[in-house]
């Protein structure tokens, strides 16, 4: 068992799906888009933490899972917010740890389950099942095989990073881990979390890409690819489920991308055009560069309408009209 082999063929339909996710992926990169979004990109991981909870059976809706990232007060189980709260913590540290790391994922786990069960950041002690609603789905095999199958899990991982694609190898893993099921909770949010985790440090873009909201459309396909594959014997036909998730989900993204940077207006867009990154400029230097006169004009068609829709920032919020206000790309 020391060189275990995750069992799974690669198909013609997983191919053509790598293929498509590929070209989607670069059309992304072409865009440099989402980069100009931080509202997108702060709405898209405000889906992922909602969504994921949301297939766990949290009952919390989009906007209050939305105002407990913002720090707002929420009514509701204490709980689940707290479940809220970690996983925006969990999900914040996405670009900090090592995907390929055991001990990164435990300490990740560890932020994803704290104050909610007892164990967090420990594997289970306690014989578990998958559960579909009431429905088990599958039997996790007893918690004195978890540490070694975990550590087999990740060596295989490691040894596959360079040799196996991204896509192909994050969809492995997560099937695997959801059928290793090592701690006694948060495992459905693990998987899907570390799968993006995966992907991001393969292309960034995927820090911001909410393939847990496509999941939770296909919630009842999700869970009987798993039940298939525990049949079957293989990951093929989740990997297949994953890839069709992925392929989706960027096809919503590329089309809200599109949709946004159409709503913007032409006097935004040439302001965004004569701004440089990481350049703070006063409304004097930016009215100078827009060949503009009139600040009346330039505040209300050029800079209100950016601030807004948070494509730049002011170097100093607290004090808004500031002689001294200068301005920067978000």
């Amino acid at each position: 068992m020391a060189n275990y082999i995750p069992p799974f063929t690669i198909t013609n339909n997983i191919l053509e799906y790598v293929s498509a996710i590929m070209k989607k992926v670069g059309k992304l990169d072409n865009y440099k888009d989402l980069n100009k979004m931080p509202i997108l990109r702060r709405n898209n991981r405000i889906h992922s933490i909602h969504s994921s909870l949301a297939i766990e059976n949290n009952s919390l809706s989009f906007n209050q899972v939305k105002d407990i990232v913002n720090g707002k007060l929420v009514v509701g189980e204490k709980e689940e917010v707290q479940e809220v709260k970690n996983a925006s913590f969990a999900y914040k540290m996405m670009m900090d740890v090592n995907p390929y790391s055991l001990k990164d994922l435990k300490k990740v786990h560890k932020v994803m389950t704290d104050l909610t069960i007892d164990d967090a950041g420990y594997f289970r002690q306690k014989n578990e099942g998958v559960f579909d609603g009431n429905i088990c789905i599958h039997i996790c095999p007893k918690p004195d095989m978890v540490p070694t199958l975990m550590n087999q899990l990740f060596a295989w991982l490691k040894k596959n990073k360079n040799e196996i694609h991204p896509l192909i190898l994050s969809s492995v893993f997560h099937y695997e881990f959801v059928f290793i099921h090592p701690f006694s909770n948060g495992n459905g949010r693990m998987a899907r979390l570390w799968q993006n985790v995966m992907l991001a440090h393969w292309e960034n873009i995927f820090e911001y890409v909410p393939i847990e909201s496509q999941i939770k459309e296909y919630q009842e396909d999700y869970y009987q690819a798993i039940s298939n594959c525990n049949a079957q014997g293989n990951s093929t036909e989740f990997i297949e489920f994953m890839l069709k998730m992925i392929d989706e989900v960027l096809s919503k993204l590329i089309d809200s991308i599109t949709n946004e940077v159409n709503h913007i207006s032409p006097y935004v867009k040439k302001l965004l055009d004569v701004m440089d990154e990481e350049i703070a400029l006063s409304t004097k230097d930016l009215m100078l560069k827009l060949n503009l006169k009139s600040r009346i004009s330039f505040r209300n068609n050029y800079l209100k309408p950016a601030l807004e829709n948070g494509l730049i920032k002011m170097t100093n919020p607290s004090k808004p009209t500031s002689k001294n206000q200068t301005y920067y790309k978000a």
